[in-house]
This record gives structure tokens, sequence and C-alpha cells, in this order.
């Protein structure tokens, strides 16, 4: 065969692979999977990461969040699994369970450690290991109408929960009739956690093995979120009642809700203009000594398949995506709140009061318990919550049933425990 043959074979094989969406043979090909609009945007960052690492490629696959979980898990079944996927915070413990990730403790040096917000790393350990790198945070705090506050005769939110209760009533009477403080949709599990993780309740006991929430000290967050209801300052509508959340809180219809940092840019967005100055955000009321009441830790993070056979090049762009000026560079394209302080410290992200409230309250997270069942524990939370406001059960009702269901829920989870410990003491 000719030199010029084997040019025009070798050009034409290159083509096929190409045309095949397939890498040729002296490169590795990285599938990635990320979530909603991230799974687009993700991809503008990546140009700069294959000119670094010329014998990788990446290839994204975007996937809806509502499907997400389940394509996760139909994937490991199949063994078709990416090399590096976007995890929601609480699906990490399932997927250790199934032995899905790749432990990442010894590739994450101390200095990237640190610069974690502290709860939010934890919220990626199971079992005092790292399971997934923080790329992006979210926590619940107070998005409120700083001008009916003002108007009900209080300068700014209240930092503990009888500061809170005052401020609500004050709104509520200020608002008048068919009106409203505070949102707290009944499908939403998060209001009545944050209540009792501010309080200190574990949620479970034993090993995680069993539901805790009769305990005095759950009990008494359960009756002051039911209270809301019972006080009349929360609708008892259900969530697909509220016929538009952003022209209710324009309205009036209510003052203050519990929500995320994605809410940010809606807010900025859909409130007509002479709004644009009236709301504000604030920490969860909670504290003590002005400090924020503790709020949930959450995010997505991006993790290695464990059987992965591009481990280190998998790694590598982990830890390029996670980089403080990626995260930046991310939050200036999607608006997702970076995981490394250092990304904050760089882009002056506190500088803009409504944003400064999350810096706050990122120091001050916590993660629910690290169990692979709590997605449907956290299911049971809500029904239980919503049973109680209703008067569909009483609230020592709703809590006994709730104990009797996380039980039930977590049976698996206490045979494994006991042939664990059987087995230890053989």
């Amino acid at each position: 065969m000719t030199r010029l043959r084997r040019l025009v074979h070798t050009l034409f094989a290159a083509g096929l692979l190409a045309a095949a969406g397939c890498a040729p043979p002296d490169e590795q090909e990285l599938r990635l999977w990320a979530m909603g609009r991230e799974g687009e945007l993700v991809q503008r960052l990546l140009p700069e990461f294959e000119r670094a690492h010329p014998g990788v490629r990446v290839r994204v696959q975007q996937l809806p969040w509502s499907a997400a979980h389940e394509k996760l898990l139909t994937a490991f079944v199949g063994g078709s699994m990416p090399d590096v996927f976007q995890v929601g915070t609480t699906w990490i413990p399932e997927l250790v369970a199934l032995g899905a990730l790749a432990p990442l403790d010894a590739r994450l040096n101390a200095d990237d450690a640190a610069d974690v917000f502290p709860g939010i790393l934890e919220a990626s350990r199971v079992d005092g290991r790292l399971w997934a790198m923080p790329w992006y945070v979210d926590t619940r705090l107070l998005f409120y109408r700083a001008d009916v506050l003002r108007a009900a005769g209080f300068a700014e939110p209240p930092h503990d929960w009888d500061g809170w209760r005052r401020a609500l009533q004050g709104v509520r009477a200020a608002a008048g009739p068919g009106r409203y403080a505070l949102l707290l949709p009944l499908s939403e599990w998060q209001a009545p956690v944050i209540l009792a993780l501010q309080g200190g309740a574990p949620l479970l006991r034993g090993a995680d093995e069993w539901g805790d929430f009769q305990a005095p000290v759950f009990r008494q967050a359960f009756m002051f979120y039911l209270s809301f209801f019972r006080d009349g300052l929360a609708p008892t509508s259900a969530e697909g009642q509220i016929a538009n959340l952003y022209q209710d809180f324009a309205d009036g219809f209510f003052s203050a809700l519990i929500t995320g940092p994605w809410n940010l840019s809606e807010m900025a967005a859909r409130l007509p203009a002479r709004l644009q100055g009236a709301w504000a955000t604030a920490p969860m009321p909670g504290g003590s000594a002005g400090e924020p009441g503790i709020s949930i830790a959450g995010g997505a993070s991006l993790a290695v398949h464990a059987a992965s056979p591009h481990q280190d090049a998998a790694w590598q762009l982990v830890e390029y995506l996670a980089a403080p000026q990626r995260q930046l560079e991310f939050y200036r394209l999607s608006g997702d709140l970076p995981a490394r302080r250092a990304a904050w410290t760089a882009g002056r992200l506190a500088d803009d009061p409504r944003v400064a409230a999350f810096w706050r309250q990122l120091g001050h997270v916590r993660t629910p318990p690290r169990v692979p069942e709590w997605e449907r524990i956290a299911t049971a939370i809500s029904r239980a919550a919503e049973a109680a406001v209703r008067g569909d059960a009483t609230p020592d009702e709703a809590l006994a049933r709730l104990d009797r269901e996380v039980d039930a829920i977590l049976a698996k989870r206490r045979w494994l425990l006991a042939r664990e410990r059987a087995e230890a003491g053989t």
C-alpha cells in the first residue's frame, strides 16, 4: 500500500470514529452526566480542560432532574454508568451503599478541603469518607418583603423563634383579611426538618436504624411548625393551589417564604419593577446572640464511578470543575452558588446583600441523616406534617405514625446492621 493510500485510509478511519462519536484509540473519552440546565452550561467550561489534557475528550449527556435519580440507578444496574456524574447531596448514601462511587479522600488535598464550607463538605461524606466533591451549594433561608416587615414595625428580620413569631403576627395583622405572613408548601419536608435540626433533634436513633420523631425535641419543633398554620400565619392551601408564587408574593398574599438560591434570579426576573427594591433575604431565625439558625446543607456534587476505567482522568475533570475559578465562572453562567469560599472572595459575591445572607447561612448548615433511605423518610415526614396541618391526625398521632412508617422503611438497614454485628462477634 502506498504512503498516500495509507494516509487516506487513516484519515477515513478517523472520520468514521468521529462520526460514531468514539475517541481515537490513543484518547480517553470521559462521559459526564449533568442535570438540568447545568448539563448545558458546563459544556462551555470544557474546551479549556481538553486543551490542558490533549489526550482526554469529554462527552456530556444532559439529564432532566426529574429523571436523573432513576437514570443513575438504572445505569448502575445495567453497567452503563458514566465516568463522572452530578449527584444530589441526599443521593450520596444510596449510591455508596450500592458501591457506585469511588472514594476521593486520598485525592483531595487538605487546603482544598478546608476551602469548602464545612457543613457542605460533611454532606458529601458517609461513614467518615468523602465520596463526592461539592460543586455548587444550596441551602434554605428567608426571602421576605422588607417593605411589609417595616410597615409592621420591624426594621429587620428576627434572630430567634420568639421574635420570628412576633414579626409574623405583626405582618399578618398589617396584611389584612385573606392574607398571610409566611408560605409553607405542605409538599415540602424541609421546614419541619430545619426547625428540628435547630433544636438538636437527631431524627433517627440507634445507628440511624429507628425513627425518633416522638422524642420531645422533635415534637417541640413540630408543634412550632404547626403553630404557623393554627394561628393563621401560613395558608393551609396545597402548593398546587398557589396560582403564581411570584405574583402572590408581589400582591402580598404572603410576605415571606423559606426557599433557596435559585429564587435570587427568579425574583429579580419575575417581580415587577416597583418591588425590586422591596424584597430581601435573611438567614434562618433560630440562632442565638445574633447568629443564624441552622439550615439544611444541600446542592450538587461531582462523583467518580467506582468502575470507571479512567479514574485519574475522571478525577482531573472533577478537580478542574471544582476549582475556585471554575466555580466562579459557573456561578456567572448559572447563578449556582460556589462551594469554595475562595470563589466567593475572588468574585466578591457577598457584596450583594441578598447573596450575603447565603454566605452567612452556609456557615450554619447541617445535613440530615446519611442513610440510603433518606428520600423515602423525607416523603414520610411531609405526609405526617400535612396530615397534622389538615387535621386528619392529631400531632401525637401523626408522629407515632411517622415513627412506625420510618421504622418499616429502615427494616432492611436494621437487618444488615444486625448481620454485621453478628459477624463481628464471631
